[in-house]
């Protein structure tokens, strides 16, 4: 392993690390209110994820990607005391959308098939989190996202080898955290705009 991907590696993962950080502080002070939901899928599957990468010898993702369930996990245990514990019914359809997949992915014995799967699960189960960003930006921490999507891309610097099993994760995570960054400032940018003067008649 040459001194370049060592050093993407090691950023990826400092930057991962740190990114909780602001999110951890936002929902202690109950700044942030995290959906459950979202989070508890993506621990899972980013603990599986990073299990099928590990056994692919994609070694760059897996490191990644264990750093990114410790970090969900926290989340989901620090909003569970902190935060909201209210399910919504969009909630619940994800949550058993997402355990469909997950059932499904478990029946095939392939790291590509999993992880394949395993992106579209992580998806669906994010949605009660976008639909969340999206009504109320103000109780999401953007710069944690946008951390993490810097240091998925590190990530992607460390990947010598352009397979499937290697470089869907982190360039999936990376569009995800990009995605959920963007709205969220569009939308605290949309609710801090004054409001158009009515015409004079």
């Amino acid at each position: 392993m040459n001194l370049f991907r060592v050093i993407c590696i090691v950023i990826s993962n400092v930057l991962s690390i740190v990114s909780i950080a602001p999110y951890v502080r936002d929902t202690v002070q109950r700044k942030t209110k995290p959906r459950i939901v979202s989070w508890l899928t993506w621990s899972l599957l980013t603990g599986i994820a990073a299990a099928a990468t590990l056994s692919a010898h994609a070694y760059p993702a897996a490191i990644l990607l264990i750093v990114e369930t410790l970090a969900c996990v926290s989340i989901v245990v620090l909003g569970w005391r902190y935060g909201e514990r209210d399910i919504a019914r969009f909630d619940i359809v994800c949550q058993l959308a997402a355990v469909v997949g997950l059932v499904l992915w478990l029946i095939f014995n392939s790291p590509t098939i999993a992880i394949a799967a395993g992106i579209g699960i992580d998806f669906i189960g994010g949605l009660p989190t976008l639909k969340h960003t999206w009504e109320k930006p103000y109780e999401e921490t953007w710069m944690t996202y946008f951390v993490s999507a810097v240091g998925c891309l590190f990530t992607i610097f460390a990947i010598t080898e352009l397979r499937f099993d290697a470089l869907a994760y982190p360039l999936y995570l990376t569009i995800m955290d990009t995605a959920f960054t963007l709205i969220i400032l569009f939308r605290l940018k949309r609710s801090a705009a004054p409001a158009p003067t009515p015409p004079r008649l």
